[in-house]
């Protein structure tokens, strides 16, 4: 089968970071599906991975963790999906990825593809909507009905705040407060539900004295942590609960004692990594909102469509994500 993998950690100019490989098809045994793969997305996970985890081995190591595609086998196990089915998942951090014709996923953290939409446009959803709604469900625990409580949403344009934000929108009633730095992504954080947005190029205290929001509740920053760390523990509501999704090198969480907030960490492929008792959680999760798509109440978030699946689009895309100026999300269909 047609796959794109690698072998050294290279920067993403370089024609080996990425390269086009041929690779045996993987077999389907016990909980496990093979998935006939028709579109899939990047994400922030996949060049970190390519240009820092060493490869074990001869082997390729294929990436990626967004797909859309077709069952084209099951498992002696599986008791959730048929032959034929359309599928979408981001599947497991441990096992090669999307970047192939077929790919090997337990059936566990699969959901039924949204009939209402394209394999592209599903192909763009799932690792950022089961972060987004792990963070806030599961994580954050945020309370649905209040509509006195408030969320602020650092960084909240590119793949997981554009769901975040859509979900927080429809199935809550937090004010909404945003942040972006450009008039395009202000405008689309607008368009998916967000009540205020905000500057993040400028200190978040001094944006919300000039709108007059109020203290929030909940503050969820998915990139930059370090840099606005101290903005954070200024604004949030006492017994607040903050959440963070990115890797930033240090963080102390001491300055929140005095306010009694929570901390908390979001990472969903917690769940597949550990074979958590609970990991069905992220079939329900994919389902319920394959359902809200089906329904109207949620969009895609695909931003462009970078072409056919190959090394030469895959670095293409890479190399724009590692820009920081993505909004919505890059997908990539076909090969």
């Amino acid at each position: 089968m047609k796959a794109i993998g690698y072998k050294e950690n290279l920067p993403i100019q370089d024609v080996k970071s990425l390269q086009d490989v041929e690779l045996d098809m993987p077999k389907a045994t016990g909980r496990d599906i093979l998935v006939e793969i028709k579109a899939i997305s990047v994400n922030p996970a996949d060049y970190k991975v390519r240009a820092g985890m060493p490869v074990e081995g001869d082997d390729w190591k294929v990436i990626g963790w967004d797909a859309a595609g077709i069952v084209k086998e099951i498992g002696n196990d599986v008791t959730l999906f048929n032959v034929g089915d359309e599928v979408w998942y981001a599947g497991d951090f441990t096992r090669q990825g999307s970047y192939a014709e077929y790919q090997i996923v337990d059936e566990r953290i699969v959901g039924r593809k949204p009939t209402s939409i394209s394999f592209a446009e599903a192909a763009a959803l799932p690792l950022t909507t089961l972060t987004a709604y792990e963070m806030l469900f599961d994580r954050l625990e945020v309370v649905r009905n209040d509509a006195n409580k408030s969320i602020l949403v650092i960084g909240a344009a590119g793949g997981v705040g554009s769901i975040l934000v859509q979900l927080a929108k429809k199935l809550t009633k937090l004010n909404i407060i945003g942040t972006a730095s450009r008039e395009e992504t202000t405008d689309w954080l607008k368009e998916l539900g967000a009540d205020s947005v905000i500057n993040h190029r400028n200190k978040l205290s001094q944006e919300f004295e000039k709108y007059s929001l109020p203290a929030p509740d909940y503050v969820v920053s998915l990139n930059a942590t370090e840099q606005h760390a101290d903005e954070i523990v200024k604004l949030i509501k006492p017994q607040g609960k903050f959440g963070f999704i990115d890797d930033p090198k240090s963080f102390n969480v001491m300055p929140f004692k005095h306010k009694a907030v929570s901390t908390h960490i979001e990472f969903m492929f917690a769940r597949s990594m550990f074979q958590t008792e609970d990991m069905i959680e992220q079939n329900n999760i994919l389902n319920e909102v394959s359902k809200l798509i089906d329904n109207g109440t949620i969009k895609t978030t695909l931003g462009e469509n970078f072409g056919t699946i190959n090394a030469e689009n895959l670095r293409k895309a890479h190399a724009f994500l590692e820009t920081g100026k993505a909004k919505g999300k890059i997908v990539l269909e076909g090969f």
